[in-house]
């Protein structure tokens, strides 16, 4: 059932796809980034060891639809089988255009895919498959604050895409991945004088998000439903010409419960390399 609405969806998606073609062009964005470590949504997925994560950004011919596939693969023979693939398909677009109060929207369908676990239960007490689906919507008022701050808020749902998995009603670790976590986020893009040689000015992307979490544990994980975690950044991206960009970033985890982390603090960095066509 569930593959048969994820293939109807994608063949939508392609559809549409031809019917715009004569209106707009296909552009997007290749990216490959290292992470020193890969925290997501507070919980270290893999151990404080590094990460690589290759990704491709479709934007359909202007519509607001688009399509992303992100990896994640740890840099350690230890989390070989923590390999993850996320498969995004995405609406994007704005209301209230020119006010103070525009709202730009983005609604998501998120497959997350572990290839190296099975797809189907292998006993009576459950299936091992880790893939989870989950849906969300990110709202962003880019113009409601006078000094440039960008607030936002994303509402998720997670759930597993087997309901007798080990990270859903089975799970040994007496938790599931189903349920509900709130994000508030915060950016402000600051400008400063040029780096580079022949750079005027450098743009610095100043972000913060503090994560309320509902009870899910991604793994299966028993977590509290209380206020997880907070995250500040600050990332840039210099030009590299031939449509590349380079962007370091770093960031500063402060983990407000030990149920996602069990570690008080977490700090990273990450670079990316980006085309873009």
């Amino acid at each position: 059932m569930k593959k048969g609405i994820l293939v109807t969806v994608v063949i939508l998606f392609a559809s549409l796809s031809v019917v715009q073609a004569q209106e707009g062009e296909l552009h997007g964005t290749i990216d490959v980034t290292y992470l020193s470590k890969y925290v997501w949504r507070g919980f270290d997925i893999y151990g404080d060891k590094s990460a690589i994560q290759p990704s491709i950004d479709l934007d359909l011919y202007g519509t607001g639809f688009g399509v992303n596939i992100m990896g994640h693969m740890a840099n350690s023979s230890e989390h070989v089988n923590g390999e993850r693939w996320d498969y995004t398909l995405y609406y994007s677009n704005s209301l209230f255009e020119g006010e103070s109060y525009a709202t730009n929207y983005r609604l998501c369908w998120i497959n997350y895919n572990y290839p190296d676990h099975p797809s189907k239960g292998i006993d009576e007490v459950g299936s091992q498959n880790a893939s989870l689906q989950e849906l969300h919507a990110m709202l962003s008022w880019p113009n409601i604050c006078p000094a440039g701050f960008i607030p936002s808020y994303i509402l998720v749902k997670l759930w597993p895409s087997e309901s007798g998995s080990f990270s859903g009603s089975n799970s040994p670790l007496g938790g599931t991945a189903s349920g509900f976590a709130h994000i508030f986020m915060l950016d402000y893009p600051m400008t400063i004088q040029g780096i580079m040689p022949d750079t005027a000015e450098q743009v610095l992307h100043l972000h913060t998000e503090v994560i309320y979490n509902d009870g899910v544990g991604p793994a299966g994980q028993n977590v509290d439903q209380d206020w997880s975690n907070a995250v500040f950044g600050i990332s840039t991206s210099f030009d590299l010409g031939s449509n590349m960009m380079f962007t370091p970033a770093i960031y500063h985890q402060v983990t407000m419960d030990k149920s996602v982390n069990d570690d008080k603090d977490e700090t990273w960095v990450s670079a990316g390399l980006t085309y873009k066509f």
